[in-house]
């Protein structure tokens, strides 16, 4: 079963194996967690991302895709660069950023990394609401099958977001149905415990 944790930080201080990149769809670097993972990683991460773009992604990174280049300066040996939605309140685009978290874990167990560092991916310029995309990201790393990974953290970038990211995995938990709760066909003192 894997770890999940919730951190406060900067992503590219953290050790891990494999730091998932919110990237934009060119690969080239751009804003926020992008921008500081590519300045950060160094000119080795423009350059096999140049490549990617050369061979294999002419048109750029398909929205909720991953793929994998060196971490070059980084903590890490690897850099996963995912695209994540923009968030739409009239198009449900939930789906997407699952996708994001899903195929980077795949990319990371391809690879045989351990750790993985995810930011929140598209709750930046992409403008997802903080809380469904904390949702969005538990929902796929506590249901992802048995992988090489075995720790993922949520690196959060203020202490507010990581406030609100412990709230709703604690409201995720207290909804977690367990042994007990709902209907049961005997009586019960509605302690969930049979009377």
């Amino acid at each position: 079963m894997m770890e999940i944790e919730l951190v406060q930080g900067d992503i590219t201080a953290v050790r891990v194996d494999a730091i998932v990149n919110a990237a934009n769809s060119s690969l080239l670097g751009g804003g926020g967690v992008d921008g500081a993972i590519h300045r950060r990683g160094g000119s080795a991460i423009l350059a096999e991302c140049r490549a990617l773009r050369a061979s294999r992604y002419g048109r750029g990174l398909p929205t909720g895709q991953a793929v994998a280049t060196t971490a070059g300066n980084l903590p890490a040996s690897w850099v996963v660069h995912t695209v994540g939605p923009v968030w739409s309140a009239s198009e449900d685009r939930s789906s997407l950023l699952r996708d994001c978290y899903a195929n980077s874990l795949r990319v990371a167990d391809e690879l045989g990394a351990t750790s993985v560092a995810f930011p929140l991916i598209s709750a930046g310029i992409y403008r997802w609401p903080v809380e469904d995309a904390v949702r969005q990201a538990l929902a796929v790393l506590t249901a992802a099958r048995p992988t090489t990974v075995t720790r993922a953290r949520l690196v959060l970038f203020d202490a507010t977001t990581h406030a609100t990211a412990v709230g709703v995995r604690e409201r995720l938990r207290d909804d977690r149905p367990t042994i007990g709760d709902g209907e049961s066909d005997g009586e019960s003192d509605g302690s969930g415990r049979p009377a």
